[in-house]
Protein backbone atom coordinates (compact mmCIF):
# COMPACT_ATOMS: atom_id res chain seq x y z
CA UNK A 1 0.00 0.00 0.00
CA UNK A 2 1.20 3.70 -0.99
CA UNK A 3 1.77 5.44 2.23
CA UNK A 4 0.43 8.94 2.13
CA UNK A 5 2.17 12.16 2.60
CA UNK A 6 1.35 14.27 5.68
CA UNK A 7 -0.60 17.20 4.07
CA UNK A 8 1.77 20.61 4.60
CA UNK A 9 4.86 18.71 5.64
CA UNK A 10 7.27 20.71 3.49
CA UNK A 11 11.03 19.19 2.94
CA UNK A 12 13.02 21.39 4.34
CA UNK A 13 15.05 22.21 1.57
CA UNK A 14 11.82 23.79 -0.24
CA UNK A 15 11.22 25.33 3.27
CA UNK A 16 14.72 26.84 3.08
CA UNK A 17 14.14 27.85 -0.49
CA UNK A 18 10.77 29.76 -0.58
CA UNK A 19 12.12 31.58 2.72
CA UNK A 20 15.05 33.45 0.35
CA UNK A 21 12.62 33.15 -2.54
CA UNK A 22 12.68 37.08 -2.90
CA UNK A 23 16.61 36.89 -3.40
CA UNK A 24 16.16 34.00 -5.83
CA UNK A 25 13.33 34.07 -7.04
CA UNK A 26 11.72 31.74 -8.91
CA UNK A 27 15.53 29.56 -8.57
CA UNK A 28 13.55 26.53 -8.00
CA UNK A 29 11.44 26.15 -10.55
CA UNK A 30 11.54 23.64 -13.23
CA UNK A 31 12.30 24.53 -16.71
CA UNK A 32 9.44 23.76 -19.02
CA UNK A 33 10.25 23.49 -23.08
CA UNK A 34 7.24 25.22 -24.90
CA UNK A 35 5.52 23.08 -26.92
CA UNK A 36 3.49 24.34 -30.14
CA UNK A 37 0.28 23.07 -28.35
CA UNK A 38 -3.07 25.76 -28.64
CA UNK A 39 -4.53 27.69 -26.09
CA UNK A 40 -4.82 31.20 -25.20
CA UNK A 41 -4.23 33.88 -22.36
CA UNK A 42 -5.47 36.93 -23.95
CA UNK A 43 -4.34 40.22 -22.06
CA UNK A 44 -6.58 42.53 -24.51
CA UNK A 45 -8.87 44.87 -23.18
CA UNK A 46 -7.47 45.57 -20.08
CA UNK A 47 -9.43 48.86 -19.47
CA UNK A 48 -11.52 46.86 -16.79
CA UNK A 49 -8.45 46.17 -14.63
CA UNK A 50 -7.44 49.85 -14.09
CA UNK A 51 -7.89 49.53 -10.56
CA UNK A 52 -5.70 46.32 -10.15
CA UNK A 53 -2.50 48.23 -9.55
CA UNK A 54 -3.64 49.98 -6.72
CA UNK A 55 -4.58 46.57 -5.26
CA UNK A 56 -1.51 45.10 -5.87
CA UNK A 57 0.44 47.81 -4.60
CA UNK A 58 -2.05 47.61 -1.26
CA UNK A 59 -0.63 43.94 -1.61
CA UNK A 60 3.30 45.20 -0.97
CA UNK A 61 3.67 45.04 2.46
CA UNK A 62 2.08 41.00 2.26
CA UNK A 63 4.57 40.09 -0.16
CA UNK A 64 7.43 38.63 2.27
CA UNK A 65 9.00 36.04 3.65
CA UNK A 66 7.35 32.41 2.18
CA UNK A 67 5.57 34.48 -0.80
CA UNK A 68 8.19 37.36 -0.96
CA UNK A 69 8.93 36.07 -4.92
CA UNK A 70 5.50 36.83 -6.32
CA UNK A 71 5.76 40.04 -7.91
CA UNK A 72 3.22 42.61 -7.91
CA UNK A 73 1.51 43.52 -11.60
CA UNK A 74 3.07 47.01 -13.05
CA UNK A 75 0.06 47.76 -15.59
CA UNK A 76 -3.65 46.70 -16.10
CA UNK A 77 -3.54 42.40 -17.13
CA UNK A 78 -6.67 40.96 -17.61
CA UNK A 79 -6.58 37.32 -17.90
CA UNK A 80 -8.22 35.77 -20.35
CA UNK A 81 -9.26 32.37 -22.42
CA UNK A 82 -7.78 30.10 -19.55
CA UNK A 83 -9.37 26.74 -22.09
CA UNK A 84 -9.28 23.91 -19.48
CA UNK A 85 -11.06 20.82 -18.09
CA UNK A 86 -12.90 19.48 -14.87
CA UNK A 87 -12.07 15.59 -13.97
CA UNK A 88 -14.81 15.04 -16.13
CA UNK A 89 -13.51 16.03 -19.08
CA UNK A 90 -15.96 19.30 -19.17
CA UNK A 91 -14.34 22.42 -20.92
CA UNK A 92 -13.88 25.34 -18.42
CA UNK A 93 -12.48 29.01 -18.23
CA UNK A 94 -12.14 31.66 -15.97
CA UNK A 95 -15.20 32.57 -16.16
CA UNK A 96 -16.55 29.64 -13.98
CA UNK A 97 -15.12 31.33 -11.18
CA UNK A 98 -15.97 35.15 -12.01
CA UNK A 99 -16.46 37.16 -8.81
CA UNK A 100 -13.74 35.38 -6.91
CA UNK A 101 -10.40 36.16 -5.92
CA UNK A 102 -8.19 32.85 -7.70
CA UNK A 103 -4.95 31.68 -7.11
CA UNK A 104 -3.76 29.48 -10.24
CA UNK A 105 -1.27 27.32 -9.97
CA UNK A 106 0.00 25.37 -13.07
CA UNK A 107 1.92 21.88 -11.93
CA UNK A 108 2.51 18.58 -13.11
CA UNK A 109 3.26 15.15 -11.60
CA UNK A 110 6.86 15.19 -12.85
CA UNK A 111 7.55 18.86 -11.44
CA UNK A 112 9.08 18.05 -7.98
CA UNK A 113 8.68 20.97 -6.30
CA UNK A 114 5.04 21.26 -7.54
CA UNK A 115 4.93 17.68 -6.00
CA UNK A 116 5.75 19.02 -2.50
CA UNK A 117 3.51 22.30 -2.23
CA UNK A 118 0.38 20.84 -3.73
CA UNK A 119 -0.43 19.65 -0.10
CA UNK A 120 0.03 23.34 1.27
CA UNK A 121 -1.98 24.10 -1.26
CA UNK A 122 -4.80 22.15 -0.53
CA UNK A 123 -4.35 23.06 3.34
CA UNK A 124 -4.60 26.85 2.02
CA UNK A 125 -8.15 25.88 0.16
CA UNK A 126 -9.29 24.40 3.19
CA UNK A 127 -8.64 27.43 5.23
CA UNK A 128 -9.22 30.05 3.18
CA UNK A 129 -11.42 28.81 0.40
CA UNK A 130 -14.90 29.98 -0.25
CA UNK A 131 -16.84 32.85 -2.26
CA UNK A 132 -14.39 34.76 -2.09
CA UNK A 133 -11.71 32.93 -2.57
CA UNK A 134 -9.99 29.77 -4.63
CA UNK A 135 -6.87 27.54 -5.53
CA UNK A 136 -7.67 26.36 -8.90
CA UNK A 137 -4.38 23.98 -9.40
CA UNK A 138 -4.29 23.27 -12.96
CA UNK A 139 -2.49 19.91 -14.20
CA UNK A 140 -0.54 20.29 -17.55
CA UNK A 141 0.74 16.36 -17.96
CA UNK A 142 0.24 15.14 -21.37
CA UNK A 143 -2.02 12.06 -21.42
CA UNK A 144 -4.99 10.63 -19.78
CA UNK A 145 -5.92 11.84 -16.36
CA UNK A 146 -4.80 8.69 -14.82
CA UNK A 147 -1.14 9.78 -13.61
CA UNK A 148 -2.58 13.17 -12.13
CA UNK A 149 -5.74 12.00 -10.15
CA UNK A 150 -3.51 9.29 -8.73
CA UNK A 151 -1.44 11.02 -7.19
CA UNK A 152 -3.99 13.24 -5.99
CA UNK A 153 -5.18 10.36 -3.90
CA UNK A 154 -1.93 9.43 -2.84
CA UNK A 155 -1.16 12.19 -1.40
CA UNK A 156 -4.40 12.87 0.42
CA UNK A 157 -5.15 16.20 -1.70
CA UNK A 158 -8.77 15.95 -1.65
CA UNK A 159 -10.11 20.13 -1.48
CA UNK A 160 -8.62 21.24 -4.70
CA UNK A 161 -10.42 19.05 -7.69
CA UNK A 162 -8.75 17.87 -10.34
CA UNK A 163 -8.61 20.41 -13.13
CA UNK A 164 -5.98 19.86 -16.39
CA UNK A 165 -4.92 21.49 -19.55
CA UNK A 166 -3.23 18.21 -21.19
CA UNK A 167 -2.58 20.39 -24.10
CA UNK A 168 0.07 22.35 -22.08
CA UNK A 169 -1.41 25.40 -23.76
CA UNK A 170 -1.97 27.58 -21.18
CA UNK A 171 1.46 27.64 -19.58
CA UNK A 172 2.80 27.67 -23.42
CA UNK A 173 0.94 31.34 -23.65
CA UNK A 174 1.46 32.49 -20.18
CA UNK A 175 5.31 32.19 -21.44
CA UNK A 176 4.94 34.50 -24.02
CA UNK A 177 3.01 36.66 -21.99
CA UNK A 178 6.65 36.49 -19.96
CA UNK A 179 4.37 35.11 -16.81
CA UNK A 180 6.08 31.75 -16.93
CA UNK A 181 9.30 29.81 -17.27
CA UNK A 182 9.43 26.79 -15.56
CA UNK A 183 7.29 25.00 -12.63
CA UNK A 184 5.43 25.57 -10.58
CA UNK A 185 4.01 28.82 -11.55
CA UNK A 186 1.56 30.74 -9.89
CA UNK A 187 -0.91 33.87 -10.46
CA UNK A 188 -3.03 35.62 -7.86
CA UNK A 189 -5.76 37.33 -10.07
CA UNK A 190 -9.17 39.11 -8.98
CA UNK A 191 -12.70 38.30 -9.00
CA UNK A 192 -12.66 40.18 -12.55
CA UNK A 193 -10.04 38.04 -14.37
CA UNK A 194 -7.50 41.04 -13.66
CA UNK A 195 -3.66 39.76 -12.48
CA UNK A 196 -2.40 40.83 -9.18
CA UNK A 197 0.70 39.06 -8.98
CA UNK A 198 2.52 35.97 -10.19
CA UNK A 199 5.42 33.86 -9.22
CA UNK A 200 8.02 30.73 -10.47
CA UNK A 201 8.92 28.32 -8.27
CA UNK A 202 7.38 26.69 -5.08
CA UNK A 203 6.23 28.85 -1.82
CA UNK A 204 5.00 27.24 1.25
CA UNK A 205 1.40 28.13 0.57
CA UNK A 206 -0.17 27.13 3.81
CA UNK A 207 1.99 29.24 6.06
CA UNK A 208 0.92 32.50 7.62
CA UNK A 209 2.04 34.86 4.77
CA UNK A 210 0.50 33.27 2.10
CA UNK A 211 -2.80 32.76 4.14
CA UNK A 212 -2.24 36.69 4.64
CA UNK A 213 -1.55 37.37 1.53
CA UNK A 214 -5.03 35.29 -0.30
CA UNK A 215 -6.88 37.29 2.18
CA UNK A 216 -6.15 40.43 1.55
CA UNK A 217 -6.26 40.06 -1.62
CA UNK A 218 -10.12 38.34 -1.24
CA UNK A 219 -10.66 41.31 1.05
CA UNK A 220 -9.78 44.32 -0.39
CA UNK A 221 -6.95 44.40 1.92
Amino acid sequence: MTEKKPAGLFPTKLVAIAAVAGIVAGAAAVYVRETTSGNAVETADASQCEGSVAQAEALKPYLKGEVAAMIPVSEPKLIQGLNFQDKAGTPMTMANFADKTVLINLWATWCVPCREEMPALNNLQKAAGGEAFQVLAINIDTGDVEKPQTFLEETGVDALGLYRDASMGVFNQLKREGLAFGLPVTLLVDGKGCLLGSMNGPAVWDGADAKALVVAAATGG
